[in-house]
């Protein structure tokens, strides 16, 4: 039956359909993108069949060429990696749509195969990463999406190449420190099947090679989840990235690296290792306030709008690991609630970046003169999105904010509460900037006579990236105003266990 091969599909569709965009491609690159589309519309449908499947009949096991676990690969499915798989089908479907029209005006023509086949390979890479049971297999998926990344971004700007080349240096230290922790993992479990391993390690929690092998893991994940203050390869690669690149990467890369995190630290091992033997949500409590502050106060710095964003990155994902760190009922209800925000309003806010690249042939937010006139949809979109970073009802940002202040407040963990109420202030600061500009400032080219143009034509971007613009706008909002639904339904699902008890 086709519904219990939805696991194997949702990674093999984009898989085997990147190859043949590829081929196509040297032929006509006019067929390159009904194939890109096909691909990722069935991993979208696979995406929702399995989140039906989890919430009707539990966690999933699908095993892969018939070997059971432990020898065998295994793709374990439970709420947790159905929702996060959701995101990525959903974003990576939204942004394929966008971006013909995109690419056609900031990619050579003769690249543009390419361009889709590595977009294909990066959403399989980010798909099996997130559906896979098996330690070793997530290193192998993790590197399948980081190189497509990496090629991904060098095809961009002036500039481009240098970004990508520094992403390479960082994700590869990244992907070295995770594989000696899935090394020392194996030695002395003789296990990679993460279920496996998970009760094999409680009697070794003290052994010195699984204390290296933990602090191997979450070193090598927090590299690539560009957490402060291991971020420096992000803002230029999201910067100097083709914009419809940076709309995929942006809102889902990173966010997959915190799933991953989750993953390791709270089921792979049980949560009291890194909350009690081996203090790592201490660690990652601080680091989180240190990457919400600085990088709001880079992204107040800048005057590129989507360096801008990509420092606002940054930022967000301190929320996200200040969540995990508070290792409790809201805390990672807020985590789990921020990353499904993250990735419709980062989403969102990088395709506006790239419209008013499509028709401004800039980014400069200085100059931004009547852009709410010239392009009025685009930005009220952006408006919604910038509202929801900053936290304004009924945006998702403002219940995903409001989770995570319930988790401090219960964890008495009053630092936090007023790093989030600070770094709300910031992000006021510096999209009320942009606004500003768009909106407010006087344009430069009237000021000789004092005046305004008497009338500014309506000039918006094609509906082919309109239209999805507006879907992860109106998404923002919907999410927002369903996002106790969204809890209750699946995310408490997501949540393990011994955090249910309390807050």
């Amino acid at each position: 039956m086709i519904l219990e091969q939805f696991p194997a599909i949702i990674v093999v569709a984009p898989l085997i359909l990147s190859f043949v965009v590829n081929f196509v491609g040297w032929r006509n690159k006019g067929f390159c993108f009904p194939f890109v589309i096909i691909a990722l519309s069935v991993s979208l449908v696979s995406a929702i069949g399995i989140l039906y499947a989890v919430i009707k009949h539990g966690t999933i096991y699908y095993h892969l060429g018939g070997w059971n676990p432990p020898w065998g690969i295994e793709y374990v499915i439970d709420h947790l990696n159905a929702y996060v798989a959701l995101i990525v089908t959903v974003i990576a479907f939204v942004v394929a749509i966008y971006s013909k029209r995109s690419i056609e005006q900031e990619i050579p023509g003769d690249r543009i195969p390419q361009l889709y086949a590595l977009l294909l390979l990066n959403v399989t890479g980010l798909l099996g990463i997130t559906v896979t049971g098996d330690l070793f297999n997530l290193y192998v998926l993790l590197e399948i999406a980081s190189f497509s990344a990496y090629a991904l971004i060098a095809i961009g700007e002036k500039g481009a190449l240098i970004a990508s080349f520094r992403y390479i240096v960082m994700g590869t230290i990244g992907a070295c420190f995770y594989l000696i922790g899935v090394g020392f993992v194996y030695i002395m479990t003789g296990s990679l099947n993460m279920t496996d391993v998970g009760q094999l390690l409680p009697d070794l929690y003290y052994s010195k090679a699984i204390l290296m092998a933990f602090t191997f893991l979450t070193i090598g994940v927090v590299i690539k989840m560009a957490l402060f203050p291991l971020h420096a390869w992000l803002p230029d690669a999201y910067t100097h990235a083709p914009s419809a690149v940076s709309a995929l990467i942006a809102p889902t890369m990173t966010k997959v690296g915190c799933y991953v995190l989750i993953r390791i630290i709270f089921f792979v091992f049980k949560p009291h290792y890194s909350i009690e033997i081996m203090p790592l949500t201490t660690i990652l409590g601080w680091l989180a306030i240190i990457a919400m502050i600085v990088g709001s106060i880079y992204a107040i710095a800048q005057h590129d709008l989507k360096r801008m964003l990509a420092y606002s990155t940054v930022a967000q994902i301190g929320y996200i690991v200040m969540g995990i760190a508070l290792a409790n009922k809201a805390g990672l209800t807020g985590a789990l609630l921020h990353i499904l925000n993250e990735a419709f309003t980062k989403g969102c806010l990088f395709l506006v970046a790239g419209a008013i690249m499509y028709k401004m042939g800039m980014r400069d937010i200085y100059q931004f003169r009547y852009l709410f006139e010239k392009m009025p949809l685009t930005m009220i979109a952006f408006v919604i999105a910038a509202f929801s970073m900053v936290g304004i009802p009924p945006t998702c940002g403002f219940f995903s904010k409001l989770y995570l202040l319930l988790g401090a407040i219960d964890a008495r963990h009053w630092i936090f509460v007023a790093t989030l109420l600070i770094s709300v202030v910031l992000n006021v600061v510096y999209f009320f900037n942009v606004i500003r500009h768009a909106y407010f400032k006087p344009s430069e080219a009237y000021a000789h006579d004092g005046g305004r143009p008497e009338k500014i034509a309506v000039d918006e971007v094609p509906l082919s990236m309109l239209a999805p613009i507006w879907f992860t706008a109106i998404g923002i909002l919907i999410t927002g105003i369903f996002s106790g639904k969204i809890v209750s339904t699946v995310i408490q699902f997501a949540i393990p266990k011994c955090f249910l008890g309390g807050g």
